[in-house]
């Protein structure tokens, strides 16, 4: 079976690989077409761990610049384009529209395929794009992924897997996932609107978890207990049915995906009257939650010493600060008149420019 990907950024390229190294023949393409020609040399420059490794392992692996290609050649096709979010909160889904179009135009060779949309979309687009490829014999899944930027390789092979659709194909790619995580994975299947609920009502899940955290020490300190908030936390986590992950005190959520998804969910709940409140009231808590690490911060640095990241990204061992409230912070700082050291620059040529990019050679308050 030959597998194609159209859309090989960070996600794409990993789960790409991964298939290549399951024994798939892997066919894929970009619209970047210096990344095509440096995938045909194998170049690469990421922090993914894992992924140089497995583009210089592969075999069986073909980049190419024409998506047609991709749907003439594959059996399968997945697609991991990017989905900007719009001012509504809403996904732009222009680029899965283009490739829908790409598809139409191969009629003759895409006969008894399946097209897997492994990017976030609104609930009820896939439905919209079977519908748009129902005279032309294309079956229309929905599997995003759950993974986190730096531990991607890493999450393909270990998280629960969700498709949504229900035809000829789906036992191949549950097959596909067998062979990708070496094990049974835990698979749900369900229809393609349910499914991209799902992918969104999670996220958002996981931002109330993190804002309620962060509310609950935000009291703790307020009133004096910092240094139990740990303890608290830990307690509340023991708890059957509530657990520990994610439920930290520290910075808010960011990065690219969980605020677009809170949002997207928000909006497309009022599609039906629903005001989602919760989550209004998590991204209003998550914002100020900065303020407050602001606040704090410079209460802690009672000697005004310059402050220093390890980071500004929205994680460690990213290059993104997207909604990063680590970057959001060290503004604020120096809004304030603070002289800010970060560690690694691996972000510098899109930052302040107040920002020392070096080892601080002073005294300071170290954050994060």
């Amino acid at each position: 079976m030959k597998i194609g990907i159209i859309g090989v950024g960070k996600l794409g390229l990993c789960f790409a690989l991964l298939l290549e190294r399951a024994g798939y023949d892997v066919i894929v393409s970009d619209s970047r077409k210096s990344h095509i020609e440096n995938l045909k040399q194998k170049k690469i420059t990421t922090n993914e761990p894992g992924v140089a490794e497995l583009l210089n392992a592969s075999k069986n692996f073909t980049a190419v610049h024409n998506n047609k290609e991709v749907v003439e050649q594959a059996d399968i096709i997945y697609t991991f384009v990017a989905t900007p979010s719009l001012p509504t909160g809403s996904y732009n889904i222009s680029a899965l529209d283009n490739i829908i179009e790409d598809i139409k135009t191969c009629k003759s060779a895409v006969k008894e395929k399946g097209f897997i949309v492994g990017c976030t979309t609104n609930p009820g687009d896939c439905e919209e794009f079977n519908n748009k490829l129902a005279d032309y014999n294309v079956e229309v899944y929905y599997s995003p992924t759950f993974i986190a930027q730096g531990t991607i390789m890493r999450d393909l092979q270990y998280d629960m897997v969700l498709i949504g659709g229900n035809g000829s194909h789906l036992r191949d790619i549950k097959e596909i996932h067998h062979k990708i995580q070496g094990r049974k994975p835990k698979i749900h299947t369900m229809n393609t609107t349910p499914a991209e609920v799902v992918k969104l009502a999670m996220n958002c899940f996981l931002t109330t978890k993190i804002t309620f955290a962060n509310t609950v020490g935000r009291v703790l300190s307020k009133h004096g207990h910092h240094d139990e908030i740990d303890k608290v936390l830990g307690a509340i986590a023991s708890q059957t049915g509530i657990g520990s992950q994610f439920l930290n005190f520290g910075f808010g959520y960011g990065g690219p995906c969980l605020p677009r998804d809170n949002r997207s969910f928000n909006a497309y709940a009022s599609n039906f009257g629903i005001n989602y409140e919760i989550g209004t009231a998590t991204d209003k808590l998550n914002n100020q939650h900065l303020d407050f690490l602001a606040e704090w911060h410079v209460k802690q640095n009672k000697d005004h010493l310059p402050f220093a990241f390890h980071y500004v990204t929205y994680k460690a061992d990213t290059n993104i600060i997207e909604e990063s409230q680590q970057y959001k912070l060290c503004i604020n700082l120096l809004d304030l008149g603070y002289k800010i050291y970060v560690i690694n620059d691996s972000v510098k040529s899109v930052c302040d420019s107040r920002i020392i990019w070096q080892t601080p050679d002073e005294d300071v308050f170290w954050i994060n």
